[in-house]
């Protein structure tokens, strides 16, 4: 699947995903206690950005790019060097601003440089009481989203309702912001008592457990984050490791096997075929060279396939793999003792083991599918509305499948601008909005599809949202409307057998 999708990302002819980068406001202020309100602009704005057609750098791969330069993280650029910063990681936008606190009101400036272009937006402005920091951001959000549109960037998003409270965002911020993990812990436990649905802050609390070497905490934080979520592909791999480390190999495949299913990473592939090397399975080789085919410069890969191939009976080929392992990392001692055992012909007693990767990146190949689906998107734009909703459509039924409701949403609410009459796309949307716990607008979206073309799945969705509000009555109804559109819907006629059973 992998070298697949790599292949369909050659064929793009030209670069169609727009990376933007927001920066850390500045405290124009002089109130205390303020500090870390200009680090959650990044997040909050982000992830507005996310929603369209943007490739947001997330804040280690801003931090590495500081660090390589050897600017200081606390700092806040001049422009100069934010412009060199940008293109040094080939970046199209970059997003700055400031803030300020009158005693009253906090109010945010932000401004739109385009990298490329060397062109700079008009300013834009929010401002708010103090309690309504979040509103601010994602107001301003919503209005940089216009002003890259305007800049030739991807369509800009529609304004949301900000759920998140306050004072949980300090605490993850301060959280992810910490250098002192006990610190570090203290906050991102408050974040998540706080906001306990709130994902980014379950999934930093439980990678800063593991990165303390504490597995058995880790895992139980890591297990928190739902399986629907865009993280829990990271927060499975993180489970995978907790499991390997703790001895139960059998767990860990089948977390790395979930992260897999969802996102052809290398170090999954590697991961995998070390889990199944110590279950004493065959399959195992068969990872190592999907992981050495992929990323044959990774001499860690490449022993782990060498000690593969000799423990299934081919020292010859194990050789050729020790030594190029030896090629790029002449010091590796294991390297040197399996070649030798290779030439010997030894047994398998002083075998070493295969080797671990502990590291995720998963924001390549997000970047890359992105690209794909971006040059996928000009295509289409040259439709009519209605078939290019169509598409939207086909690939957000395609995403929630993959349990990515988030980029789904996307796509429905893509396909909704294009063609407001697509009743597949508003019961597509409201089932996301189900799952999501938003009752009144998944009740809204589901009507409004039954309304434009009746379907099991509008219906299903009504049918749902009633048992919860415990009017099995509503429910049943709801239910035998999807039954009669399609009489043998397992769905349905389990939410029916729910209903008789109370």
């Amino acid at each position: 699947m992998l070298l697949t999708f790599c292949a369909a990302a050659a064929h793009a002819q030209v670069r169609a995903t727009r990376m933007v980068m927001v920066m850390p406001f500045e405290n124009r202020s002089k109130a205390p206690g303020l500090e870390w309100v200009g680090e959650s602009f990044p997040e909050v704005v982000g992830e507005t950005l996310e929603k369209t057609r943007l490739f947001v750098v997330s804040r280690p791969e801003r931090l590495y790019a500081f660090d390589r330069l050897g600017i200081p993280a606390s700092v806040h650029p001049s422009r100069a060097t934010m412009l060199r910063i940008a293109q040094e990681m080939d970046v199209d936008y970059v997003i700055s601003g400031t803030y300020d606190y009158d005693g009253r009101n906090l109010t945010a400036r932000a401004q739109v440089l385009d990298v490329k272009r060397l062109r700079i937006s008009k300013e834009s402005a929010e401002s708010a009481a103090i309690t309504r920091i979040i509103e601010v951001e994602s107001a301003l959000a919503t209005q940089l989203s216009r002003e890259i549109a305007a800049l030739g960037g991807p369509p800009a998003v529609a304004p949301s309702t900000p759920t998140l409270r306050l004072d949980a965002l300090e605490n993850y911020i301060k959280g992810i912001t910490s250098t002192d993990v006990v610190q570090r812990l203290k906050y991102l436990k408050e974040a998540v008592r706080l906001a306990p649905s709130h994902v980014p802050s379950v999934l930093a609390l439980g990678k800063t457990y593991f990165d303390n070497r504490d597995y058995e905490q880790a895992a139980t934080w890591l297990a928190r984050v739902p399986k629907t979520d865009e993280a829990a592909s990271e927060s499975s791999f993180f489970l995978g490791l907790c499991a390997f480390y703790q001895g139960n190999y059998a767990a860990a495949e089948e977390a790395f096997r979930f992260t897999a299913q969802r996102l052809p990473l290398i170090e999954v592939f590697n991961n995998l075929g070390v889990v199944m090397a110590r279950r004493g399975k065959r399959e195992a080789l068969e990872y190592f060279q999907r992981a050495v085919s992929a990323d044959a410069r990774d001499p860690d890969y490449r022993f782990n396939l060498a000690v593969s191939l000799y423990r299934s009976g081919d020292p010859a080929r194990a050789a050729r793999e020790a030594k190029e392992v030896l090629a790029s990392r002449p010091q590796d001692g294991e390297a040197k003792s399996l070649l030798q055992m290779a030439a010997s012909g030894g047994g398998t007693s002083a075998l070493p083991l295969e080797r671990i990767r502990r590291t995720y990146d998963e924001s390549s190949y997000r970047q890359l599918a992105l690209e794909i689906q971006n040059v996928n998107e000009m295509r289409y734009a040259e439709m009519p509305p209605r078939q290019h909703a169509a598409a939207h459509v086909s690939r957000g039924n395609e995403l929630l499948m993959q349990g990515v409701p988030d980029q789904a949403e996307t796509e429905f609410r893509e396909a909704i601008v294009l063609d407001p009459t697509n009743a597949l796309a508003h019961a597509g949307l409201a089932e996301i909005l189900e799952g999501r716990g938003d009752i009144e607008s998944a009740r809204r979206e589901a009507s409004t599809a039954n309304q434009l073309a009746p379907s099991v799945q509008a219906y299903l969705v009504l049918a749902r949202l009633e048992l919860k509000q415990r009017k099995n009555s509503a429910a049943l109804a709801a239910v035998d409307q999807a039954l009669r559109l399609e009489p043998t819907n397992a769905r349905a006629l389990e939410i029916r057998r729910q209903i008789s059973g109370q």
